[in-house]
């Protein structure tokens, strides 16, 4: 896919080819996050990162509390900036989403942009940004917001608001593209993606990391944040009826009560770690594991770990969530245990070199499925999109 800087060639639907010109083009993607840039490394990641290659990317976080008012400035590469606002701690919400708005207009001023993709991951974030203009507004819904812990009431209501204004729905799943295809013309399911070559590095010896290094085997490994999509109950059955595995549990840890969280000398929680890491952490385990409880917050979700541990060359087993199913299940990539009893048989298995018995199978699929590939689709319906503006 050619730069934005470059004339495009585009195909209509009725097959006739037209041009985009660089005079319409946007320079700019301003992406509305409620993940922070640094924290795990994920889906808006990969893709932001990617989409450098034809925008400058402005990256704006939730606002940091504190004595502040001001929007600070992180640049991470030449061509991404990760914007954070200070609010005053104490600042009522209506005052706090006014001072969102001045901080946003003045950096937009300030930076002299007129035309930009509009990029959002929170709905939340029209309460201060739904009086600009982008040249194309994006909703990339990696997850439904409104049935995790903690979730504003009001996030359904300004949901709607942003697939009412948007050109594109993008989906971080097919669970998720079935549950928003009739409320938008345009929805497209990009499900949880691959760096391939940045995982396969696992499959070959790797130094194990010093707080693992002591560690007995096998272990069983999961790597994720540790939330309420954690099914603490299983993990802690698991872990009490098998003390020869060790359970070694990569990640931050929160919104939920660390006391209901399973314990044990073969629980290890080794905190979160940097996405260049994660790779010798895999490499030097056994099975990977992906023990999701079944609950309104993890209906929707595409664990993008699912090809990570696969690149990997682990052996992965899942609870029957419903993405992880249809896409690696049915296919005898991952094995699907509904049960505590079911999941020791499965890592049994996994254990003994049983399963999965076709990697040839998997290496295509995962190839097939890469971070890159899934940007350059994006991209190519965003330019058909802004093409179909222009002749408009």
């Amino acid at each position: 896919m050619k730069g934005m800087n470059s004339m495009s060639e585009m195909v209509d639907t009725n097959g006739n080819q037209t041009r985009l010109t660089s005079s319409s083009d946007p320079k700019h993607l301003i992406c509305f996050s409620h993940l922070r840039w640094n924290f795990v490394y994920q889906r808006p990641q990969h893709l932001l990162s990617r989409a450098t290659s034809d925008y400058h990317v402005w990256f704006l976080e939730e606002p940091i509390w504190d004595n502040d008012y001001r929007l600070n400035e992180c640049q991470q590469t030449d061509k991404l900036t990760v914007l954070v606002p200070h609010i005053p701690h104490g600042t009522p919400q209506e005052e706090a989403t006014r001072m969102q708005r001045q901080l946003l207009d003045n950096f937009l001023a300030e930076k002299n942009i007129k035309s930009f993709v509009g990029w959002y991951y929170t709905p939340m974030a029209l309460l201060f940004s739904d009086h600009l203009t982008p040249r194309m507004t994006i909703y990339d819904c990696m997850d439904e917001l409104s049935a995790f812990l903690g979730a504003p009431p009001q996030l359904l209501t300004q949901e709607q608001r942003l697939i009412d204004r948007a050109d594109l729905v993008f989906t971080g799943g097919y669970s998720l593209y079935e549950a928003k295809q009739h409320r938008h013309p345009h929805v497209f399911a990009f499900p949880s993606s691959i760096d391939f070559n940045h995982f396969a590095v696992a499959r070959q010896e790797q130094a194990d990391p010093v707080d693992q290094q002591t560690k007995p085997k096998p272990r069983l490994g999961f790597s994720g944040v540790i939330d309420e999509r954690f099914d603490y109950k299983l993990v802690s059955e698991l872990a009490t009826q098998h003390p020869e595995w060790q359970f070694i549990l990569v990640g931050p840890i929160v919104k939920i009560n660390r006391e209901l969280l399973p314990k044990g000398p073969n629980v290890h929680y080794l905190g979160m770690k940097h996405y260049n890491d994660l790779p010798a952490y895999f490499s030097n385990w056994d099975v990977a594991i992906l023990p999701f409880a079944l609950n309104e917050s993890t209906r929707f979700i595409s664990p993008t770990k699912t090809p990570e541990y696969l690149a990997a060359g682990l052996p992965v087993i899942s609870t029957p969530i419903k993405d992880v199913v249809r896409t690696y299940g049915t296919e005898g990539y991952v094995q699907i245990a509904d049960s505590a009893d079911s999941f020791a048989a499965a890592v049994k298995l996994a254990l003994s070199g049983k399963h999965p018995e076709n990697w040839e199978a998997i290496d295509t699929f995962l190839k097939e499925n890469s971070w890159n590939h899934t940007w350059h689709e994006m991209h190519r319906l965003i330019l058909a999109h802004l093409n179909v503006a222009v002749d408009q």
